[in-house]
């Protein structure tokens, strides 16, 4: 994951909130259970107080995992999507534990597509202004393919969850030990054998350390070339992925442009068929009122020759 993007400003949207209340780790005490028997699940859309209720029962249950304590220790074989159900449903979210799961995959979907869409267009050399998504309305977040209904506190909460579990993923490779070069020099001193004192130092024994001297040499330089040819390789490869992104972004530019242009070319094809449609009535008008003429003529015509 890249950095973390700036907090969204406030929304401009004339929609009401309702009031979000803080939930801290002090109230996951131990939850009371409720028998499923008598649960009615609610159904529909989800609000924003309940939506920020699943995150917060989200980022205390990886904390929980994370950190077992003997006061709420986690069994091997318990549900995680039933403990997030029991959370939820003693802060007032009455839902179920598999639509938790659905809206959960939902919201990082949604937020995926926000984050990638600020994150590139912010970055990108377009001369087109940059449109944030916190500025735009409904209709032209569906025509950017963007969620329509993500809320900056949604949005900040989601980050802060997802934040959190990257650092806590990544604190323990920065205390693990390195012992890729201390295992490597390990042969080397083992095969240094220290010469016997009584013993003379004879001409097969000085060859016999030769070799051993030159052997060690050609497997340092072996080592080296493998490292050289390791490195070298990675280059290429990070060369390719590079060249693949900008590749990536510069389609993505193309394909956006594109659907503008379609869209404009749609406009005018629907602007010439109402045209069309109104030139037709038009003449259907003339056409119906000459008739009409016609008839009176003819009609006026047969009264004066009787």
């Amino acid at each position: 994951m890249s950095n973390p993007l700036p907090p969204p400003p406030p929304s401009t949207h004339h929609h009401q909130h309702q009031p979000l209340n803080i939930i801290t780790p002090a109230t996951t005490s131990a939850t009371t259970m409720t028998s499923d028997a008598n649960r009615e699940y609610r159904k529909g859309n989800w609000t924003i107080q309940e939506t920020v209720t699943l995150i917060t029962a989200k980022r205390l249950d990886d904390e929980r995992r994370a950190k077992p304590s003997t006061s709420s220790p986690s069994k091997p074989g318990e549900l995680r999507w039933k403990w997030i159900e029991n959370y939820c449903w003693d802060h007032g979210c009455f839902r179920s534990q598999n639509q938790c799961n659905d809206k959960w995959d939902n919201l990082l979907r949604d937020y995926k597509k926000v984050r990638q869409y600020q994150s590139s267009h912010s970055q990108s050399q377009s001369s087109h202004p940059f449109l944030s998504y916190w500025s735009m309305e409904r209709h032209q977040r569906k025509l950017h393919n963007l969620p329509t209904n993500m809320s900056p506190e949604v949005f900040e909460a989601l980050n802060d969850v997802l934040q959190r579990k990257l650092n806590t993923q990544q604190q323990p490779h920065l205390h693990q030990p390195s012992f890729s070069q201390s295992s490597e020099q390990l042969p080397l001193k083992t095969d240094q054998n220290p010469p016997e004192i009584d013993a003379p130092v004879t001409v097969s024994d000085k060859s016999d350390s030769s070799e051993t001297e030159s052997s060690e040499n050609l497997d340092s330089k072996t080592k080296r070339k493998k490292v050289r040819k390791i490195g070298s390789s990675i280059m290429r490869s990070a060369s390719v992925l590079a060249q693949t992104l900008k590749s990536c972004e510069e389609n993505k530019e193309k394909r956006h442009q594109q659907v503008m242009e379609l869209e404009q070319r749609r406009l005018q094809i629907e602007e010439t068929r109402n045209e069309v449609n109104r030139k037709g009535i038009t003449d259907l008008v003339a056409a119906m009122t000459n008739l009409s003429g016609a008839i009176q003529s003819l009609i006026a015509n047969h009264y004066d020759q009787t």
